[in-house]
């Protein structure tokens, strides 16, 4: 009897847990992917000052090392693009 007490305890425990830590991994996924972008505008003008131009594409800054690969795609996997001297989560 215990036994089935403390199962049932444990149950209830995992069914309130597990649909807040997927909740909050989506929410973690959409403020990675702002910060990201927010990171690599501050790139944008640290090349347009070294430069003179601002880059039409994240490869420009991957190739002139302001980024890195992995930092042309927010966490939900989405690339990141460069509109009219702006990055943009797509």
């Amino acid at each position: 009897m215990e036994m089935i007490l403390v199962l049932t305890v444990i149950s209830l425990i995992v069914l309130v847990t597990v649909p807040n830590i997927a909740q909050k991994k989506q929410i973690i996924g959409q403020v990675g992917c702002s910060a990201l972008v927010e990171l690599i505008n501050g790139q944008i003008l640290l090349y347009d000052l070294e430069k003179g131009e601002k880059p039409g594409d994240v490869s420009e800054l991957v190739a002139g090392g302001y980024i890195t690969e992995n930092q042309c795609y927010c966490p939900n996997g989405t690339r990141i693009s460069i509109v009219n001297g702006e990055a943009h989560g797509e």
